[in-house]
């Protein structure tokens, strides 16, 4: 039976053992700093609730208790730092938070104690939060990149592993698979869509010569394209490294009290000991007396107020965000967002819905435009394209019936066709249709689409027997766009670019529309991140510089930005995972007013900061008089631990945007 047993792991001492390490590793670990400072608020609060209303009741007696537990849980992590501090000859505030929380217990005072080490706690879990998730975004951009490609071999075509790509290899790229590596189109036509480098809302047409590039998806034709370069040299391989670098490279920002913090704590340990030794020598106190106004000292020099400035003030912003839908990701960023001067703004999908509208409808032959429209919804209602559905919601909104259209046929790089009535249909481009537009038509057709063109349109031609019309198209701007540019100097921003992917004259017209004072257009990505790496070493001895952009092609601009916003709900994953501020619900005002609150946000710490340091002084020198009794003294360090919250919740009530 002996044997048995000891064969069995589960009555193996070591095994038994194990569950209880690694919860106690789970409690120490950082990511669990928000748990254990939330049990340790609550069993503080319950505690001093029972305490204050029952004191001499079981009740007050188990309130007690709560306070001990809370100072225990409190203690995990602040301990934990204290010592990794002492053991690297380092002391810090983490070594005078714990002391001094654990002499607050020992003189009779373990609820002052408690709070402080759950507010500290509470700070370091938000200081971690801040810090989280910096290498998903390398995660969510390579699931861009197809798993196998078809690369020509002996005369077929074999599947391979991307990776495996070599300059020169032929590959092909059928509709709807995405290309896998940077090439050039040496067969076939079709529309590619490379949003994801470029941010452009429309497909590009892509014929024999044109270059084709890695994480784009091929929408129509198959494509026969070389391999101009591995894939590990690729445009969408750049924009990881970009985004790694950026992230690397980034500094975060060392609050004063973080760099004081180790001559601090040396001081009021030193002071606290020489004013000990100065009691009894020079103010003739008994070691007890002198002992106990020593403690007195240690505990009103304690930082409580002082280390919980910036974190309640933080928290407190963060909160009222959060409630804006605005997500900042932490204490870092918050200060951050609140020295920004300079704004850089995306065009497609920020500034613009990302999605193309029918704006006007031109007649250009004798025919009937709903009439036209009924027969291009019939052809283009199964379609995905861009166009098509602009088209399908304008037929919609006028409610209009849908045709029934046969032999639906699209042509790359063209548009698409079809029969309805025994004629033929044809929508797409000027050169697609114009065969079948009456010649007396034809010069007019050219200058209306030329006209859109020039006011930064997209034109899109429906031809059908004798009669045709001209769809003037376009990305209209976001709600909240005109009133942007404003709101923005009102809150100390004073000069915004706006880089794209897009046409010049695109740029051009909405630049002027939004009265942006710069713009940058047929940008790649790589192009946009030496355009902000210019702009903030202009800016920064005028402050800093924020990127607004929703694209996985500005995740190194957002990352390389000293601030980046992301737009939220539209956005992709790699540009979420890499700005430090998301906007939930895509609303421009929350841009500006993410700035005010930020500002808001840094006048509440340095007001705390500046309070808390007077309060410390002020108590330290009474103490050292003899002025101010313990119970004084723990009053005025806890008062004033209760302004400094209190003054920074009412970041809770900053004006809505």
């Amino acid at each position: 039976m002996k044997e048995s047993r000891d064969a069995d792991p589960r009555y193996d001492s070591r095994d038994m053992s194990e569950p209880r390490r690694s919860i106690l590793a789970r409690l120490l670990h950082d990511d669990s700093q928000l748990a254990v400072a939330g049990a340790a608020g609550v069993a503080l609060a319950a505690g001093f609730i029972l305490g204050w209303w029952w004191p001499e009741t079981g009740a007050g007696t188990v309130g007690r208790v709560l306070v001990w537990v809370s100072l225990a849980l409190g203690g995990i992590h602040g301990t934990r730092a204290a010592v990794e501090a002492v053991r690297e000859m380092r002391p810090d505030i983490d070594v005078l938070m714990v002391v001094g929380a654990v002499l607050a217990a020992a003189i009779g005072h373990p609820e002052e104690g408690a709070l402080l080490l759950f507010l500290f706690t509470l700070a370091g879990a938000l200081e971690h939060r801040a810090m989280e998730r910096t290498r998903d975004a390398v995660t969510r951009l390579n699931r861009l990149m197809p798993k196998i490609a078809m690369v020509r071999r002996d005369g077929g075509w074999s599947p391979i592993v991307p990776e495996n790509l070599t300059a020169d290899d032929v590959v092909l790229v059928r509709p709807g698979e995405t290309v896998p590596a940077d090439g050039v189109v040496i067969k076939g036509r079709s529309t590619v869509d490379q949003s994801t480098l470029t941010g452009e809302s429309m497909p590009r047409t892509v014929d024999v010569d044109d270059d084709v590039f890695a994480g784009t998806l091929n929408q129509q034709g198959a494509l026969e394209m070389r391999v101009n370069r591995p894939v590990q040299e690729s445009s969408l391989h750049q924009i990881l490294e970009l985004v790694l670098e950026a992230q690397e490279s980034r500094q975060p920002v060392q609050r004063a009290i973080d760099r004081f913090s180790t001559p601090y704590t040396v001081s009021v340990f030193v002071v606290a000991i020489l004013a000990f030794a100065g009691f009894i020598l020079v103010g003739g106190l008994g070691p007890g007396a002198a002992a106990y106004r020593a403690i007195t000292l240690l505990v009103v020099a304690s930082p409580c107020a002082l280390v919980i400035s910036t974190p309640t003030a933080t928290l407190c912003g963060l909160s009222r965000a959060a409630r804006a839908g605005v997500l900042i990701k932490g204490g870092d960023a918050l200060e951050r967002l609140a020295g920004v001067s300079r704004l850089v703004v995306d065009k497609t999908g920020t500034l613009t819905r990302g999605q193309i509208e029918v704006m006007h409808v031109h007649p250009v032959a004798a025919s009937d435009p709903d009439a036209l429209l009924s027969i291009a919804v019939g052809a283009e209602e199964q379609s995905t394209h861009p166009i098509a559905t602009a088209i399908v919601r304008l037929a919609r909104n006028r409610q209009l019936e849908t045709a029934d259209v046969a032999a639906i046929r699209n042509v790359p790089g063209g548009g698409l066709e079809g029969v309805y009535a025994g004629a033929p249909i044809r929508i797409g481009s000027l050169e697609f249709c114009e065969p079948m537009i009456p010649i007396c038509f034809r010069a007019h057709t050219q200058s209306i689409v030329a006209r859109i063109h020039d006011e930064g349109g997209l034109a899109t031609v429906i031809s059908h027997r004798m009669g045709a019309i001209v769809l003037a198209l376009a990305d209209q701007p976001r709600a909240g766009a005109m009133q942007l540019r404003r709101q923005l100097q009102a809150v100390g921003v004073d000069r915004v670019t706006m880089l794209t992917g897009d046409h010049p004259k695109i740029a051009q017209q909405l630049a002027e529309e939004l009265d942006i004072d710069f713009f940058e257009a047929e940008l790649l990505p790589e192009d946009k991140v030496e355009h902000i790496r210019r702009l903030r070493a202009e800016s920064d001895a005028e402050g800093r510089l924020a990127v607004v952009g929703d694209g996985v092609n500005d995740a190194p601009a957002l990352a390389v930005a000293d601030v980046g916003l992301a737009m939220g709900s539209i956005g992709a994953d790699a540009a979420l995972e890499t700005a430090d501020v998301i906007l939930l619900h895509d609303h421009l005002d929350r841009i500006p007013w993410s700035f005010g609150l930020a500002r808001r946000a840094k006048r509440v710490m340095i007001a705390n900061l500046t309070f808390a340091t007077a309060v410390i002084a002020l108590l330290a020198v009474f103490t050292i008089f003899g002025k101010v009794p313990l119970s004084m003294g723990v009053l005025g360090h806890e008062g004033s631990t209760l302004l400094v919250v209190a003054n920074s919740l009412r970041l809770l009530g900053h004006r809505a945007p």
